[in-house]
């Protein structure tokens, strides 16, 4: 079950809003997650940023086909459409922006295995790993070039001590529930749990809470 199925059991009239609508709304959810997640979240895997680049290109050629029209009511009409269009590039900008930090500050976590790649779109696997034959290339001709061969890895795990940066999982977050469903937390000095119900708001570490985001029982917000 996905986002869409329990938004449509919530509310009967889902499937009447428009598409641009819905998409604008999943970019909205998807921001806020992603701003507010410790670790770098999934990217949407339903085509939702295709349509939303594909929808500011109309747009953008629109402005310019109306730009030279000096009618009173066609201008009134592009104040709204440019304010539109700054809203959308301004969400996919900061949703940009927001997974471009953590990749470049967990890097060589998120290349470490398959399953963390697959976080990534096309383009963004291509960043982080260009980004990271940088940064090496720069540790190298600044002073590990200078260290033992086997001193020279970046993601050395000798002794049972990883030398890769990762994410806090302890980190708090908010989540809203959209179902009811029981919900777990590990305590400074005891386990809890709690029946939540849909529309609770509650406050986990983001290890306890990211199997209820994942599942589709809980969002963050």
């Amino acid at each position: 079950m996905d986002i869409d199925d329990i938004l449509r059991e919530v509310d009967p009239t889902f499937d009447f809003v428009p598409g641009e609508t819905r998409d604008l709304q999943a970019l909205t959810r998807a921001w806020v997650a992603e701003r507010s997640a410790p670790e770098l979240l999934d990217w949407p895997p339903d085509g939702l940023f295709e349509r939303i680049n594909d929808r500011i290109k109309q747009q953008i050629e629109r402005v310019e086909e109306m730009t030279g029209d000096m009618d009173p009511k066609t201008n009134f009409a592009l104040i709204v459409i440019q304010t539109e269009l700054e809203r959308f590039k301004y969400l996919v900008r900061s949703y940009l922006r927001a997974r471009i930090a953590k990749i470049d500050k967990h890097t060589l976590h998120y290349l470490s295995s398959p399953a963390l790649r697959a976080r990534l779109s096309e383009t963004e696997q291509a960043y982080a790993t260009r980004h990271q034959a940088l940064l090496h290339n720069h540790y190298l001709s600044s002073f590990l070039s200078s260290f033992p061969q086997s001193l020279q890895n970046l993601n050395d795990q000798a002794g049972n001590i990883s030398m890769i940066d990762t994410p806090d999982l302890e980190t708090a977050v908010f989540i809203r529930l959209l179902t009811d469903t029981l919900v777990e937390g590990r305590g400074t000095d005891s386990d809890g749990g709690m029946d939540g119900k849909i529309g609770d708001i509650v406050i986990l570490r983001w290890s306890d809470a990211k199997p209820l985001v994942d599942s589709g029982r809980a969002e963050v917000i």
